[in-house]
């Protein structure tokens, strides 16, 4: 298996994960606090990682002092505020709100890779863009123009978009991840500062608002998000990532709604109609004409 063939398999790998994530998440914003959530989320995923990674991390502890600037705005972006901002914004915006925000994280990625690593972004790509945007808007929408133009944007949506952004400057840091630090020891590092940043706010709310519940429920939706969609989730995506680059591993990230779609259709009795095939058909011709190679 060449390297353009594993990094397409990893990103999605992970993005299929991320997408049972999300059907999990749609049910239980009632049940767990967002921080408290997220919290947990990293904190299991840090006590899994650790037999693999703690004695490279030890080992390495020189490198990553002499890189601590870099690792703490890693674990900011993509650890402390990204996730949490989701499971805020879930609070108070409806779940096609979330899916119509989750576009602009392939689009902030690309743009932002224009910029600083100069990606050129063929006419081909951008083609293969609007065909998937255009194929996810049919979806979310299921195909009425009616329910785009009526949609009503709260201030979840806007916290949506500001994960999206950060989770999009994750990406770019990984790209820019020091040759020095191994992978395990560079992403075992940013699970611990995360998690040790969200801390105090875990406790503010845990105080102030609600407590985590630890019924089986909680139990059994944490050890899923902290073990699959953080830890194997991160994993595949960074080694994307430094496999095929920041822009294609961007645009796998559309196929999130057909995961989702599919993952409702078997789990959640949701029915899959004529409009979620066209659209994900769509989404598919799209994400192939993206990473078409230019002649």
């Amino acid at each position: 298996m060449n390297n353009q063939t594993k990094g397409v398999l990893f990103a999605l790998i992970a993005t299929l994960l991320w997408s049972v994530n999300m059907v999990i998440a749609s049910g239980v914003k009632d049940h767990i606090p967002p921080i408290g959530l997220a919290f947990w989320r990293w904190t299991i995923a840090c006590i899994v990682f650790a037999p693999f990674a703690l004695k490279n991390t030890i080992s390495d502890f020189a490198i990553v002092r002499r890189h601590f600037g870099y690792l703490i705005i890693t674990a900011i972006y993509g650890i402390s505020i990204f996730n949490t901002l989701i499971y805020f914004a879930g609070q108070t915006t409806s779940a096609i709100n979330l899916s119509l925000m989750a576009i602009s994280i392939p689009l902030f990625i690309i743009a932002i890779s224009r910029i600083v690593f100069k990606e050129k972004v063929s006419t081909t790509k951008m083609a293969g863009i609007a065909i998937i945007i255009m194929g996810v808007l049919i979806l979310i929408t299921k195909g009425s123009l009616q329910a785009l133009i009526n949609i009503n944007f709260t201030s979840g949506d806007l916290l949506m978009l500001l994960a999206c952004l950060f989770f999009a400057c994750y990406t770019i840091l990984v790209r820019k991840k020091p040759a020095a630090l191994d992978s395990k020891v560079f992403l075992f590092s940013v699970f611990i500062i995360g998690t040790f940043l969200l801390l105090p706010f875990y406790i503010f709310e845990h105080v102030n608002y609600n407590q985590v519940t630890f019924d089986s429920k909680t139990i059994l939706i944490t050890s899923y998000v902290g073990i699959f969609a953080s830890l194997v989730c991160f994993y595949l995506w960074n080694e994307a990532i430094s496999l095929i680059g920041t822009s294609k591993t961007a645009v796998i990230y559309y196929l999130i709604p057909i995961f989702s779609g599919i993952i409702a259709y078997f789990f959640l009795d949701q029915a899959i109609g004529l409009i979620q095939i066209i659209s994900m058909t769509i989404i598919v011709f799209g994400l192939l004409l993206t990473n078409k190679k230019a002649a």
